[in-house]
């Protein structure tokens, strides 16, 4: 893109930076949290809908040993991260009880938008444009109420609400469909999820955009003195650390990185496997990691505050990820931006993002044996801390958040 060019943009985006946006979420944290707030800069004001069942504050009176995970993910003290939120980002929970949990339950949109119409003009809110994320209930729910309230809609469609939901039964497949048929632009975060789009669900190209996840590089950068990192995080500074941050669930792929570390093992001593993380595998991974003998090798480091997580990646030799399906996973841009090389698996937009095997290497999906060649590899290999790092800076969310508002203002001229 040319100075000139830039330029326009730049004022463009300034000139039309009074625009009120409705934002429609399962949260407000991580990912959707980051982009939001990158692109408030570029409007007026941003209000967002999250919506929440009262039924997950009741699970906090119960004892630790009796807390389900997947419902602790929901309570209102989960759903929301406010540290740092620009001023013109109001937030608010739209709560309702329901006892059929999100992605299981069919009649929920339609809840979800009876009780947010309603907020919505309880508060008098208003907006030019609606942005939801995920195709259901979100999406589903912006729709409905972009028919009401006369303004233009945007879905923005990740992962799961693409490649697994619509395809779960003729139900579930018309109601994601009739969704994206009535949104006025969809944004999808790879290749691989556009392939679905159009050709399994029937959206039109013309108002299909690809716009990848991001990170936040004040956060996950590059730390040049590795060894104080280990020594702060208690870590010593003779092992080659492997790190894995993810939720603790089957399609998340650590069992298999528990396997490939059996086989590494046979042919170096001086590693260490971090996994950070919690979820519903906690107990099943630890029984594995025992049965196999690699008490020294794996740690089960349990979840980690945000912005604590950066201090770990540069701790690392090696960023991995074994999943076995995605969207486009943000840990992947994250450990980018602090320069490590990713070792992940060929699945969604992953190799589209780690398309030169000078960013990573990547191997088939439920393959513990390929897994482990491949970071057995990567170890051993010289990598170019800076020529990643550089690399990533097309991925920070401030850049992200500028196609995304330029969507914005097509719709909106």
């Amino acid at each position: 893109m040319n100075r000139q060019r830039v330029k326009l943009l730049e004022d463009r985006l300034v000139m039309e930076s009074k625009n009120k946006v409705l934002i429609l979420a399962p949260h407000y944290k991580s990912f959707i949290k980051e982009l939001v707030e990158a692109t408030s800069s570029y409007v007026g004001s941003i209000n967002i809908l999250i919506h929440h069942n009262y039924l997950t504050e009741i699970f906090t009176y119960f004892p630790a040993a009796l807390y389900l995970h997947h419902v602790r993910r929901y309570t209102k003290a989960n759903l929301l991260d406010l540290k740092g939120k620009p001023r013109n980002i109001d937030v608010y929970l739209v709560s309702l009880l329901y006892f059929v949990t999100d992605g299981k339950n069919k009649s929920l949109g339609d809840k979800i938008t009876k009780k947010a119409e309603k907020f919505i003009q309880e508060r008098g809110l208003r907006f030019d444009l609606i942005h939801a994320h995920f195709t259901y209930p979100c999406g589903y729910t912006g729709v409905n109420l972009g028919e009401k309230f006369g303004v233009p809609v945007i879905i923005t469609a990740h992962g799961y609400d693409v490649y697994d939901l619509p395809f779960r039964d003729k139900e579930w497949e018309e109601k994601i469909k009739w969704t994206l048929n009535k949104a006025d632009h969809i944004i999808t975060v790879s290749q691989s999820n556009k392939k679905i789009l159009v050709e399994k669900l029937g959206v039109s190209e013309n108002k299909l955009s690809i716009i990848p996840n991001g990170f936040n590089p004040k956060l996950f950068h590059s730390i040049t003195n590795k060894t104080s990192v280990k020594q702060k995080l208690g870590l010593s500074i003779d092992k080659k650390i492997i790190l894995n941050v993810a939720d603790l669930y089957p399609v998340k792929g650590q069992r298999y990185l528990i396997e490939a570390m059996k086989e590494i093992i046979k042919y170096r001593k001086d590693i260490l496997c971090i996994i950070i993380g919690d979820g519903v595998l906690r107990k099943n991974l630890k029984t594995q990691v025992r049965k196999l003998g690699l008490e020294n090798y794996v740690q089960l480091a349990g979840s980690k505050p945000h912005d604590e997580i950066p201090l770990w990646m540069n701790a690392a030799d090696l960023f991995v990820l074994p999943s076995l399906s995605e969207g486009n996973p943000t840990v992947m841009f994250e450990a980018l931006g602090c320069g490590k090389p990713f070792v992940g698996t060929k699945v969604g937009g992953v190799p589209e993002v780690i398309a030169s095997e000078d960013y990573g290497l990547l191997c088939e999906p439920a393959n513990a044996e390929d897994l482990a060649e491949k970071i057995l590899t990567a170890l051993e290999k010289q990598w170019n801390t800076e020529k990643i790092r550089r690399y990533a800076e097309q991925f920070t969310w401030e850049n992200i958040a500028k196609r995304v508002i330029e969507i914005y203002n097509d719709l909106l001229a």
